[in-house]
This record gives structure tokens, C-alpha cells and sequence, in this order.
């Protein structure tokens, strides 16, 4: 007799876990969408397999579409924007669904426009302002959160919403317990996000996000972290470094409307 599958892991009580096309969403009625996908619910195959929303890997571009297809009908998005990320802090100001060309961080004021980064290990970061009028979704790796990534992203909304509270969800991504860097990355960061490894240093680079947030006024209980190891978990997620570089990409994507 055929059984219903188990429910998906949630990244704690932040957010619902949603299996096909897998997302974790971020919880609370005066919440903006916010989601992190996983790598169920898709189409494609092989290393790539399932939900792989990565237009930059050597998946077929058609499958990939499928894939954005399906999870933008299941959150109920007209309109995405995407950016062709450098691993830097470029950001564009979008009005309108499509690539906006090269950079990092994407920002909008338009309630019904939907803002995408693709991730597979690095840090996706959301951020807006506590009345829902401004939102801003960063691509961060250590060398973005070095260029200023999260910076570009919470000085664009000061700008735009001075002296207004700011909300932030950080995704999930490679962690401390994998995230095993050489001395000439670890001596950029502060000691304080290092942990010794066996052969080199690890890196809390979700820790350095979360203390830079707080150091541009976002209230520690106002940060969102699903908290969950891509490299770790291969069931849910793709991860870069796990995988030797062929692998999917997810999604961090979030709209100023609420999801459905």
C-alpha cells in the first residue's frame, strides 16, 4: 500500500518546510516572501537532480526552466528578477522581471516583483524594512561579504527607508563544520568567526553575516537563520565545494507580498 512521503526537514521555527518543489519559507503573517529552495520537486537528472534553478551550469537550460516554471506557479510569482553574479557587491534597483545584468545584490520597492540569487553553498541573504515597503536579496560567498555585499544591500535601504526597523533571513549554506579555508582567507576575517580544523582553519562566514547585519542596526531577534549545512545535508541540498563543482544551484527569492 503506497504511504505518503515523511515530511521535509524545517529549518527550525522560523520556517515551513514545503516538499515539491521543496522551499523553506519564512513564517508570520506581516513577513515578506521569503524562500530558500532545496533540491527537491524538479525535473533535472543526474547532478543536477532534482529542482536545479542554475541557468550557469551545463544542466539543459530547458529542464532548468521547467524547474523556475514550477516554482514560481507553487509561490504564485509573475515577475522575477535575477542577476549575473561576480561575487562582488554590484546592485541594481529593479522595476522589472528578467537578468539585470552583472552584479550581486538586487533591490525593489515594487510589491509585486519577486528579486532571485542562485546559491550553492554561498550565503543568500534577504533584508527589508519592518513596514514591507523596500526589500533588498544578496548573493554573499566570503569574497562578496568581503567586497561589501551585505553592506550595499542595508545602506540601499537606509537610503531609500531612513530610521526604519530592517528584518533579515539568512539561508542555508556552507557552515563552520565544512567551510575549511587557507591562511590567506582566514587572515581577512576576524578571529572571532575561525575555528581550528584539523589541517586549516574553518569559517563562520553565516556568523561574520549575522555580525555585520547587526552592525547596520538589524536587531539580533530580527534576524531570520535557517542554520543548516549545504555541504552536510546532500538529500536537500547541492553544495559547490561537496560536489566538485558540478552541481545545481537553489534560490533565494523573496517579494515584497506575502506568499501565498
Amino acid at each position: 500500500m503506497a504511504t505518503n512521503p515523511p515530511p521535509m526537514p524545517a529549518a527550525g521555527d522560523a520556517f515551513e518546510s514545503r516538499r515539491s518543489p521543496g522551499c523553506w519559507l519564512l513564517r508570520g503573517a506581516a513577513a515578506p516572501l521569503v524562500a530558500f529552495t532545496t533540491r527537491l520537486g524538479g525535473v533535472s537528472e543526474g547532478p543536477y537532480a532534482s529542482l536545479n534553478l542554475g541557468l550557469s551550469t551545463a544542466d539543459d537550460p530547458g529542464r532548468v526552466a521547467v524547474n523556475r516554471a514550477r516554482l514560481a506557479g507553487h509561490l504564485g510569482l509573475d515577475e522575477i528578477a535575477t542577476v549575473r553574479q561576480v561575487h562582488g557587491a554590484g546592485l541594481h534597483v529593479v522595476r522589472a522581471g528578467g537578468p539585470a545584468g552583472a552584479g550581486d545584490v538586487l533591490a525593489t520597492t515594487r510589491p509585486d516583483l519577486a528579486l532571485a540569487v542562485a546559491t550553492a553553498d554561498c550565503l543568500g541573504v534577504a533584508v527589508w524594512d519592518a513596514e514591507r515597503t523596500a526589500l533588498a536579496v544578496a548573493h554573499a560567498g566570503w569574497r562578496g561579504v568581503l567586497a561589501g555585499a551585505l553592506e550595499a544591500a542595508l545602506g540601499w535601504l537606509a537610503r531609500e527607508r531612513p530610521g526604519r526597523p530592517l528584518r533579515a533571513a539568512i539561508g542555508p549554506a556552507l557552515r563552520v563544520c565544512c567551510f575549511e579555508v587557507g591562511p590567506e582567507v582566514a587572515e581577512r576575517f576576524p578571529p572571532l568567526y575561525l575555528r581550528p580544523g584539523a589541517r586549516r582553519p574553518h569559517l563562520d562566514l553565516a556568523g561574520v553575516a549575522r555580525g555585520r547585519l547587526r552592525a547596520a542596526g538589524v536587531a539580533d531577534a530580527a534576524i531570520a537563520e535557517a542554520g543548516v549545512c549545504t555541504c552536510c545535508t546532500p538529500e536537500l541540498f547541492y553544495s559547490h565545494r561537496r560536489d566538485g563543482g558540478v552541481t545545481g544551484r537553489h534560490w533565494t527569492v523573496a517579494r515584497l507580498l506575502p506568499a501565498p
